[in-house]
């Protein structure tokens, strides 16, 4: 089973969005701050004007550093890259997701900033550069050391704990993300063309619509 697959089964079992760039997702973040003060909050459909508040205020909020949301656009490119059907988990707008979601909920903010801290230290002590200016081959030594928790080392505890949780935010943003729906192939509630019962099946029983 290809990795995406794997990925993709995890997160429909368990539980638009351009490429990211730390410096335009902070302009956005700064452009929603000055609209709040302004008070021009926008209520979607389906969200009550207290939602619409409280989502805003998050979105108008920072909690990863620029560095830290580019490392988050490595890694979360490595675990779901693009192919040839899809784009990759940045594209879908996975960092962006998982920035909303700190800030949704706070117990998440100290495991992804250790995890990323930690991702630097190691690519620190094993190549003497941080993690975002690892070659491709040195950056998947680390993650291959991390990513498998039966076969990773003990002292590795720490690194495979985060990318435990990297990649299941990985797999839920980039399968909830328009790009990752088409990519299941879900099509929802669509109108459809009723060319009445199958051939066959009348065939198989005896009836014809003549």
């Amino acid at each position: 089973m290809k990795r995406r697959e794997s990925l993709k089964a995890l997160t429909l079992s368990s539980f638009g969005i351009a490429a990211v760039n730390p410096q335009e997702l902070l302009s956005e973040q700064r452009d929603l701050q000055k609209a709040m003060a302004a008070e021009e909050v926008e209520i979607p459909g389906g969200r009550t004007k207290e939602e619409a508040v409280y989502d805003a205020k998050l979105m108008s909020e920072t909690f990863f550093t620029p560095a830290e949301l580019t490392t988050l656009t490595v890694l979360s490119d490595i675990i779901i890259p693009a192919d040839e059907k899809s784009g990759s988990a940045s594209q879908s707008g996975v960092p962006q997701f998982i920035e909303f979601m700190v800030k949704d909920q706070p117990r998440w903010q100290t495991p992804f900033r250790g995890g990323l801290r930690w991702l630097d230290l190691e690519s620190q002590k094993r190549f003497g550069k941080i993690f975002t200016k690892c070659t491709s081959k040195e950056q998947l030594q680390i993650v291959d050391d991390i990513a498998y928790p039966s076969t990773a080392k003990p002292e590795m505890s720490q690194g495979v704990a985060f990318f435990n949780t990297m990649r299941n935010f990985t797999a839920t943003g980039f399968f909830s993300s328009e790009i990752g729906i088409k990519d299941i192939g879900y099509m929802g509630n669509t109108p459809n063309q009723w060319d009445g019962v199958p051939a066959d099946v009348l065939k198989q029983y005896g009836l014809s619509y003549d």
